[in-house]
């Protein structure tokens, strides 16, 4: 017998209160600009046991303006933006390239919280995307100097030769560079921040960037 999907997504619960705790959150303690909301918000996910906290939604458009999306990993957020890398050679590094705007979201079901962010997106120096593929792992290294990637794929076979040879080139030269590893940083013009609540009454905090600093305001859930 087939699994019936709708049987199974009935049996669902969202934020289960076994596994999940539901903080309060009053907006009007808030900071007045995004980062340092986002950095209390990031460690209390990890403080919950929130696995891979640090993965998130990029959503791009092609030139056609068509949606995609993907999850990637966080890099970093400061004040130059919210940092994620790519090959520049992928769909998504060809998106940015065609248009360098995007969208970040991240779900932290076990506090059930959502940050989502919005803005342009410029490409760091070379050096820096460099330097942060470095400070990875041995197999990050290796599947970036493996390469092609979002290119079609003749088989399995070629995927393993090459993936072999780049984690030996990654052991043995740790300092090695992948030319089309790019460093983004999206400079979010919106961030909001989303507190669920039992009741349904949730949280939903919009912060603007505006001419010398942030505006922040209520969102009806």
């Amino acid at each position: 017998m087939g699994t019936d999907l709708h049987e199974v997504l009935r049996s669902l619960r969202v934020w289960d209160p076994e596994v999940t705790e539901l903080p309060p959150f009053a907006p009007e303690a808030a900071p007045a600009e995004p980062l340092a909301l986002f950095t209390s918000w990031f460690a209390e996910a990890v403080a919950a046991g929130e696995r891979e906290p640090h993965t998130m939604t990029l959503s791009t458009a092609d030139e056609g303006g068509l949606p995609d999306a993907r999850i990637v990993m966080l890099h970093g957020a400061d004040e130059d933006g919210w940092s994620f890398a790519t090959h520049v050679t992928s769909r998504k590094g060809r998106q940015l390239d065609a248009r360098p705007f995007a969208a970040l979201t991240f779900y932290w079901p076990a506090l059930g919280r959502q940050v989502r962010l919005r803005g342009p997106v410029t490409v760091a120096p070379a050096a820096e995307a460099q330097a942060d593929l470095r400070a990875r792992s041995t197999g990050a290294l290796a599947a970036a100097l493996t390469g092609h990637q979002s290119e079609a794929l003749p088989s399995l076979e070629t995927l393993a030769t090459a993936s072999t040879a780049a984690w030996d080139e990654a052991g043995s030269n740790p300092a090695a560079e992948s030319p089309t590893w790019t460093l983004y940083r999206l400079r979010p013009d919106e961030v909001e921040f989303f507190q669920g609540d039992a009741r349904r009454r949730h949280v939903r905090v919009a912060y603007r960037r505006a001419e010398g600093g942030w505006t922040r305001g209520l969102l009806w859930p």
